[in-house]
């Protein structure tokens, strides 16, 4: 029998509208649905996603838990068991595809899902499917082109080093920072000594039906989603 293929499909950054073609034909096309799962059984916000193109009762639903911990040993054990109920289907010969919001290839779950697959089982074929970004959501519904000419992009995670925030910011034209409620406060206050204030948009869960465009200069003590971006484009 041969094995199963695991795909991993980006399904956008919240607008169901928004998921490729080819996501929509692989989800139908596979037996089995995984998604990452909360702890209390609610839907992942991938699962929402998708959650108009699937009827349950014609899928096997795979829902698996990834910890938000640093703790190396729970993390082990649980990806493990993650991949060992996907590795249970694929040997059976049906096809996994794992859902995640945005692309699989940037800042996914399913990245280390993948590394850990072919450590496990290196015969297991493995295919992705790119999906619309956040970073990409969020610059269109504000209107703001990212990119022009020769300008220098970037995007990447807010970190508390804001020394390496402010160079960032002063070596390119725009830039999108993701996981950014955790440094909220210090960014603005970054963002304001620079006098970039008024060049600095935050949006929570793009293009969803919880989106949310805030309004910048109300933001300090706000408590963001950590589906959140921040666009500074000067």
């Amino acid at each position: 029998m041969r094995i199963g293929t695991l795909y991993g499909l980006g399904v956008g950054p919240g607008d169901p509208e928004l998921i490729t073609v080819k996501a929509f034909r692989k989800l139908q096309e596979s037996p089995v649905i995984a998604y990452p799962k909360k702890l209390r059984g609610s839907k992942s916000y991938a699962h929402q996603i998708v959650d108009m193109y699937i009827n349950p009762g014609e899928k096997e639903m795979l829902g698996l838990v990834f910890p938000m911990t640093k703790d190396e040993e729970t993390l082990r054990a649980e990806w493990t068991k993650s991949a060992k109920a996907i590795y249970g289907f694929l040997s059976q010969g049906k096809d996994v595809a794992f859902v995640t919001e945005g692309d699989p290839m940037l800042f996914s779950t399913f990245i280390h899902l993948m590394k850990l697959m072919q450590k496990m089982h290196p015969d297991v074929p493995i295919e992705t499917v790119a999906g619309i970004s956040s970073f990409n959501g969020s610059v269109n519904r504000l209107g703001i082109p990212l990119a022009d000419g020769d300008d220098h992009v970037a995007m990447i995670p807010a970190t508390e080093n804001m020394e390496e925030m402010r160079r960032v910011i002063e070596t390119h034209d725009a830039i999108v920072f993701i996981k950014v409620a955790k440094v909220l406060d210090d960014m603005l206050n970054l963002l304001e000594e620079m006098d970039l204030l008024d060049k600095t948009h935050v949006v929570t869960k793009v293009t969803s039906d919880e989106e949310v465009i805030w309004n910048v200069h109300e933001l300090r003590g706000a408590e963001l989603n950590y589906l959140s971006c921040m666009v500074v484009r000067k």
